[in-house]
């Protein structure tokens, strides 16, 4: 089976653990193996940004690590046992930005990357030398090699109207406060998808949307062109699992972004945002959280649970995504 998710960071992360599992392939640790399958996940580089010179790929990395086993699991973010002996230098310097904090190993990964990026090296090549090292089990896709940055417009000093923040300093600064008035994809619109990204939804056999942020993760991959062209235009199913869970955001302040774009917090509401591929959406069916009454005109949806509270609960959801696209749990699956 060839299975593409679109992915953001924490919650994509853990979602593509539980694809993983419900396809029967190698969990965290374990031993490589031949496997029939092939799991592409296209993620989001909105949240991408220069930090003391260095690029930063928060999604990219989030999911290299989980699925490479270097992640802090408690946290969901950052490397595992990590020390902050540069950051505290650079606060002692009095270094902007200082809200945003870099751990020793996680400077590694990002001077890696920006080496290779200031050589001339693509950002899809960059990943892929970063995951020859993480062997994530998973082809980690941007959804584009240029650069895509989400800015948000925020009220600015009084009498001086709104001014315009990284999406990264409004949330990890501000705690997404004050009350997004527009949230933009910078870039988006001129940018192409990344080598073998729109290939990989042409091959696929169902296409998965994790339940990530709609708005700042989906929404991104969603406003470069071309990314949404071709996944309106794929044979395969598309298969949305929604973010919202009984009026509230399984994870992070996703209703602040919503709320931005005028879309209630509500699984009924972010299908219908998503829409249906014949009415120019994306989705073919859509799976909402048990008890969550749900009807988005075009899409086959259905109840099943939703919280990822571990990694078999995960794979139950991943299972009941194949189900619904017409496709059989693969022989072998855990």
């Amino acid at each position: 089976m060839k299975v593409v998710v679109l992915v953001g960071g924490v919650g994509g992360a853990r979602f593509l653990l539980g694809v993983k599992q419900a396809l029967g392939m190698p969990a965290v640790g374990e031993p490589e193996q031949p496997t029939p399958h092939e799991v592409s996940a296209v993620v989001n580089i909105g949240d991408d940004a220069w930090m003391h010179g260095l690029r930063v790929c928060p999604d990219l990395d989030t999911c290299m690590y989980t699925l490479g086993g270097g992640i802090d699991s408690e946290k969901g973010w950052g490397r595992v046992e990590e020390t902050w002996s540069v950051s505290a230098e650079l606060a002692a310097y009095g270094a902007e930005p200082n809200w945003f904090g870099l751990g020793d190993r996680d400077i590694a990964t990002h001077l890696v990357r920006s080496r290779m990026l200031r050589a001339g090296y693509p950002l899809s090549a960059v990943t892929e030398a970063l995951c020859d090292r993480w062997r994530p089990g998973v082809r980690l896709l941007p959804v584009s090699d240029e650069r895509v940055e989400t800015h948000v417009a925020i009220e600015g000093p009084e009498g001086q109207g709104p001014r315009a923040v990284h999406f990264q300093e409004w949330w990890v600064r501000y705690r997404a406060e004050p009350a997004a008035q527009a949230i933009v994809p910078v870039g988006a619109d001129e940018a192409e998808p990344a080598p073998g990204v729109s290939e990989a939804l042409e091959q696929a056999d169902v296409v998965l949307i994790a339940p990530s942020n709609p708005v700042v993760s989906i929404g991104t991959l969603l406003a470069v062109p071309g990314f949404g062209a071709a996944l309106r235009a794929t044979q395969a199913p598309v298969v949305g699992l929604s973010p919202i869970v009984g009026g509230q955001p399984v994870r992070g302040m996703a209703d602040a972004c919503l709320n931005a774009i005028e879309v209630d917090s509500t699984a009924e509401a972010v299908g219908g945002h998503y829409g249906a591929r014949p009415t120019g959406g994306v989705l073919d069916a859509w799976l909402v959280h048990s008890g969550d009454n749900v009807d988005v005109p075009g899409v086959a949806v259905r109840q099943v649970p939703l919280l990822m509270s571990d990694v078999e609960a995960t794979a139950q959801m991943a299972r009941a995504a194949f189900e619904i696209a017409g496709l059989p749990v693969p022989e072998g699956a855990r």
